[in-house]
Protein backbone atom coordinates (compact mmCIF):
# COMPACT_ATOMS: atom_id res chain seq x y z
CA UNK A 1 0.00 0.00 0.00
CA UNK A 2 2.76 2.50 0.87
CA UNK A 3 4.51 1.71 -2.45
CA UNK A 4 0.98 2.75 -4.21
CA UNK A 5 0.55 6.26 -2.36
CA UNK A 6 4.55 7.06 -2.83
CA UNK A 7 3.62 6.11 -6.45
CA UNK A 8 0.33 8.01 -6.34
CA UNK A 9 2.14 11.50 -4.39
CA UNK A 10 5.27 11.21 -6.75
CA UNK A 11 2.51 11.56 -10.17
CA UNK A 12 0.75 14.20 -8.32
CA UNK A 13 3.95 16.30 -7.53
CA UNK A 14 4.87 15.65 -11.78
CA UNK A 15 1.50 16.29 -13.34
CA UNK A 16 -0.22 19.16 -10.97
CA UNK A 17 2.89 19.98 -8.55
CA UNK A 18 1.73 23.90 -9.51
CA UNK A 19 -1.43 22.93 -7.68
CA UNK A 20 0.06 21.20 -4.49
CA UNK A 21 1.70 22.81 -1.49
CA UNK A 22 2.76 19.45 0.12
CA UNK A 23 2.78 15.83 0.34
CA UNK A 24 3.73 13.51 2.75
CA UNK A 25 2.72 10.01 4.13
CA UNK A 26 2.06 9.34 7.65
CA UNK A 27 0.89 6.29 9.54
CA UNK A 28 0.13 5.04 6.04
CA UNK A 29 -1.63 7.52 4.82
CA UNK A 30 -1.36 10.02 1.94
CA UNK A 31 -2.31 13.58 2.59
CA UNK A 32 -2.11 16.51 0.35
CA UNK A 33 -1.75 20.12 1.42
CA UNK A 34 -3.06 22.84 -1.31
CA UNK A 35 -4.36 26.41 -1.04
CA UNK A 36 -7.63 27.60 -1.24
CA UNK A 37 -7.49 29.11 -4.47
CA UNK A 38 -6.36 25.73 -6.04
CA UNK A 39 -8.62 23.32 -4.07
CA UNK A 40 -11.34 22.90 -6.53
CA UNK A 41 -9.01 22.26 -9.38
CA UNK A 42 -6.80 19.88 -7.60
CA UNK A 43 -10.03 17.90 -6.71
CA UNK A 44 -11.24 17.92 -9.73
CA UNK A 45 -8.37 16.18 -11.20
CA UNK A 46 -8.38 13.88 -8.72
CA UNK A 47 -11.93 12.84 -9.73
CA UNK A 48 -11.23 12.83 -13.67
CA UNK A 49 -7.61 11.73 -14.08
CA UNK A 50 -7.91 7.97 -15.43
CA UNK A 51 -4.91 7.26 -12.78
CA UNK A 52 -6.87 8.47 -9.83
CA UNK A 53 -9.89 8.11 -10.55
CA UNK A 54 -10.55 9.59 -6.67
CA UNK A 55 -15.10 9.19 -7.86
CA UNK A 56 -16.05 9.05 -4.43
CA UNK A 57 -16.18 11.78 -1.85
CA UNK A 58 -16.02 10.60 1.84
CA UNK A 59 -16.02 13.06 3.77
CA UNK A 60 -15.50 17.09 4.37
CA UNK A 61 -14.61 18.14 8.25
CA UNK A 62 -12.94 20.99 9.77
CA UNK A 63 -10.67 21.24 12.22
CA UNK A 64 -9.69 23.71 15.07
CA UNK A 65 -6.10 25.74 15.16
CA UNK A 66 -6.51 28.47 17.28
CA UNK A 67 -3.38 29.18 18.10
CA UNK A 68 -2.93 29.78 14.13
CA UNK A 69 -3.78 33.00 11.86
CA UNK A 70 -5.16 30.55 9.58
CA UNK A 71 -7.12 28.73 12.42
CA UNK A 72 -8.93 25.77 10.55
CA UNK A 73 -8.22 23.22 8.15
CA UNK A 74 -10.61 22.12 5.61
CA UNK A 75 -10.65 18.40 4.94
CA UNK A 76 -11.12 16.45 2.02
CA UNK A 77 -11.49 12.45 2.39
CA UNK A 78 -11.42 10.90 -0.82
CA UNK A 79 -11.63 7.50 -2.26
CA UNK A 80 -10.57 5.37 -5.26
CA UNK A 81 -12.46 2.23 -6.26
CA UNK A 82 -10.42 1.52 -9.13
CA UNK A 83 -6.88 2.07 -7.25
CA UNK A 84 -8.22 0.50 -4.33
CA UNK A 85 -6.40 3.85 -2.44
CA UNK A 86 -7.50 6.93 -0.19
CA UNK A 87 -6.53 9.77 -0.09
CA UNK A 88 -6.88 13.19 2.21
CA UNK A 89 -6.87 16.69 0.93
CA UNK A 90 -6.14 19.28 3.34
CA UNK A 91 -6.78 23.43 3.03
CA UNK A 92 -6.35 25.92 5.23
CA UNK A 93 -8.41 29.28 5.99
CA UNK A 94 -8.56 31.92 8.50
CA UNK A 95 -12.29 32.85 10.42
CA UNK A 96 -14.70 35.28 7.99
CA UNK A 97 -12.14 33.38 4.72
CA UNK A 98 -14.15 32.03 2.16
CA UNK A 99 -13.58 28.43 1.02
CA UNK A 100 -14.29 27.78 -2.75
CA UNK A 101 -17.56 24.66 -2.69
CA UNK A 102 -16.61 21.24 -3.92
CA UNK A 103 -20.36 20.88 -4.93
CA UNK A 104 -20.06 21.39 -7.95
CA UNK A 105 -17.14 18.30 -8.23
CA UNK A 106 -19.05 16.28 -5.59
CA UNK A 107 -22.80 17.12 -5.75
CA UNK A 108 -22.44 14.77 -2.08
CA UNK A 109 -20.15 18.08 -0.39
CA UNK A 110 -23.08 19.05 -0.17
CA UNK A 111 -24.43 18.70 3.68
CA UNK A 112 -20.52 18.09 4.50
CA UNK A 113 -19.96 21.76 4.13
CA UNK A 114 -23.44 22.65 5.81
CA UNK A 115 -22.01 21.08 8.88
CA UNK A 116 -18.37 22.51 8.54
CA UNK A 117 -19.98 25.98 8.57
CA UNK A 118 -22.45 24.93 11.69
CA UNK A 119 -19.94 23.37 14.06
CA UNK A 120 -16.77 25.94 13.33
CA UNK A 121 -18.26 28.65 11.29
CA UNK A 122 -16.18 27.91 8.39
CA UNK A 123 -17.90 29.71 4.81
CA UNK A 124 -17.73 28.00 1.24
CA UNK A 125 -18.48 30.23 -1.57
CA UNK A 126 -20.82 29.07 -4.21
CA UNK A 127 -22.68 26.36 -2.14
CA UNK A 128 -26.28 26.31 -3.18
CA UNK A 129 -27.80 26.22 0.63
CA UNK A 130 -25.20 27.22 2.97
CA UNK A 131 -27.01 27.37 6.03
CA UNK A 132 -27.29 25.43 9.80
CA UNK A 133 -27.95 21.93 10.05
CA UNK A 134 -27.12 20.09 12.98
CA UNK A 135 -27.96 22.94 15.52
CA UNK A 136 -31.68 25.18 16.16
CA UNK A 137 -32.49 27.89 14.33
CA UNK A 138 -30.96 31.25 16.21
CA UNK A 139 -27.87 29.08 17.96
CA UNK A 140 -25.14 31.03 18.46
CA UNK A 141 -21.68 30.33 18.40
CA UNK A 142 -20.19 27.39 16.37
CA UNK A 143 -20.07 24.53 19.21
CA UNK A 144 -16.83 22.81 17.67
CA UNK A 145 -14.33 25.38 17.86
CA UNK A 146 -12.24 25.03 20.73
CA UNK A 147 -12.84 28.24 22.30
CA UNK A 148 -16.80 27.62 22.73
CA UNK A 149 -17.65 27.38 26.10
CA UNK A 150 -18.60 23.27 27.37
CA UNK A 151 -21.52 24.45 28.77
CA UNK A 152 -23.10 26.25 25.69
CA UNK A 153 -24.80 29.61 26.02
CA UNK A 154 -28.29 28.76 26.42
CA UNK A 155 -30.04 25.81 27.45
CA UNK A 156 -33.48 24.32 26.31
CA UNK A 157 -36.26 23.02 28.14
CA UNK A 158 -39.99 22.52 27.80
CA UNK A 159 -42.14 24.62 29.97
CA UNK A 160 -45.19 23.07 30.69
CA UNK A 161 -47.28 26.25 31.83
CA UNK A 162 -46.58 28.26 28.81
CA UNK A 163 -46.94 24.85 26.89
CA UNK A 164 -43.77 25.21 24.79
CA UNK A 165 -39.98 25.07 24.43
CA UNK A 166 -38.22 28.04 26.53
CA UNK A 167 -34.84 29.22 26.12
CA UNK A 168 -32.85 30.36 29.04
CA UNK A 169 -29.43 31.27 30.38
CA UNK A 170 -27.09 28.67 31.58
CA UNK A 171 -27.49 27.95 35.13
CA UNK A 172 -25.18 25.50 36.44
CA UNK A 173 -26.55 23.82 39.16
CA UNK A 174 -23.66 22.87 41.05
CA UNK A 175 -20.21 24.15 41.17
CA UNK A 176 -17.64 23.47 38.25
CA UNK A 177 -15.57 21.08 39.75
CA UNK A 178 -11.45 20.56 38.68
CA UNK A 179 -10.86 16.78 38.70
CA UNK A 180 -6.84 15.71 39.33
CA UNK A 181 -8.13 12.50 37.45
CA UNK A 182 -5.87 10.46 40.41
CA UNK A 183 -7.45 7.77 41.42
CA UNK A 184 -9.88 8.68 44.63
CA UNK A 185 -8.28 5.91 47.35
CA UNK A 186 -4.56 7.19 46.16
CA UNK A 187 -3.20 8.81 48.88
CA UNK A 188 -5.38 7.34 51.62
CA UNK A 189 -4.09 5.91 54.74
CA UNK A 190 -6.67 3.08 54.87
CA UNK A 191 -6.70 -0.20 52.57
CA UNK A 192 -9.74 -0.56 50.68
CA UNK A 193 -10.80 -4.39 50.08
CA UNK A 194 -9.29 -5.68 47.19
CA UNK A 195 -5.93 -3.53 47.35
CA UNK A 196 -4.18 -6.32 48.85
CA UNK A 197 -4.70 -8.39 45.43
CA UNK A 198 -3.36 -5.66 43.37
CA UNK A 199 -0.59 -5.47 45.18
CA UNK A 200 0.44 -9.59 45.21
CA UNK A 201 0.55 -9.25 41.14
Amino acid sequence: MSEALNELASYLRETRGALIADAEIKFGELTVTVTVEHVVALLTFLRDDVQCAFVNLVDVCGVDWPQRPDRFDVVYHLLSPRQNLRIRVKVQTGEGEPVPSATAVYPGADWFEREAYDMYGILFTGHPDLRRILTDYGFEGHPLRKDFPVTGFVEVRYDDEAKRVVYEPVELKQEFRNFDFLSPWEGTEYVLPGDEKAKAR
